[in-house]
């Protein structure tokens, strides 16, 4: 994946001036038109909402869109620079943060004044001393005990008013129905294309031993339950390779 950045926050220009005649209606439609461009690219979609979230955000310098599994382990997916990646994945090392525990509680967690921060210690130590002086953290979904979220980061502290909060919550909302709508689309072609592995697997099969449909398919199922392998994986060697992959033989077949 492609990122704009390679520095961090001190490195950065300064973040393009909102202060014009341009509305968020405006700042929504650019940003929709962006987000529907890359339909069905879940990690083009991330790439664009972070990389939006700047630009529609006051106060955001960066931004970064994680995945957190299990309340724990942290997955950076998108990032404008390496200083949210970095920040992300350390959140995950430290098991601290605003994504590890409070934003499961709450849509938006601020942090006003990364030097004065007491929640989240260690990690308000190692943001301040890469450059950063507030954040902002939004959900963009809790799906389970998995979470997804959008973090925005400030040199500045007090960079992120209750306007920045407003505007991206509504941005927040509308990234997450963007980026459920690719991951469904992601997931539907991924269907597809498991369903065409196996449906070309099974004819092989077919003209191969001149089986059946469905015994072909018994024929997969059974090595797979024998080879303690998925369907899928048995049917791509067969696919790649025109073999099927050595079945172990029963302990009354070896003596």
């Amino acid at each position: 994946m492609a990122h704009e950045q390679a520095g961090g926050l001190p490195g950065r220009r300064r973040p393009p001036d909102r202060s014009g005649t341009q509305n968020l209606g405006e700042v929504m439609g650019v940003v929709a038109r962006s987000l529907q461009e890359r339909h069905g690219d879940v990690e083009a979609t991330l790439q664009a909402i972070s990389a939006a979230a700047v630009v529609s955000v006051q106060g955001a310098e960066d931004c970064g869109v994680i995945y957190v599994r299990a309340r724990r382990h942290v997955e950076p997916r998108a990032w404008t620079s390496d200083l949210p990646r970095e920040l992300d994945e350390l959140q995950g090392g430290l098991a601290e943060g605003p994504c590890m525990d409070a934003v499961w509680d709450h849509h938006v967690v601020r942090v006003d004044d990364m030097t004065t921060e007491l929640r989240w210690p260690r990690f308000a130590r190692e943001a301040g001393r890469r450059g950063v002086g507030s954040m902002l953290s939004f959900h963009l979904f809790v799906a389970g005990d998995n979470l997804g979220a959008l973090n925005m980061y400030a040199r500045s502290p007090g960079a992120f008013t209750e306007e920045s909060e407003n505007i991206g919550l509504l941005f927040a909302s509308h990234a997450a129905v963007a980026l459920a709508g690719a991951q469904h689309e992601e997931h539907l072609r991924t269907a597809m294309d498991n369903r065409d592995v196996i449906g070309q697997a099974k004819g092989i099969l077919m003209e191969r031993h001149k089986l059946t449909a469905d015994h072909a398919f018994t024929v997969l199922v059974e090595v797979s339950s024998r080879t303690n392998r998925r369907v899928l994986d048995i049917a791509r060697e067969l696919t790649d390779t025109g073999a099927m992959p050595p079945v172990p033989q029963p302990r009354s077949a070896r003596t």
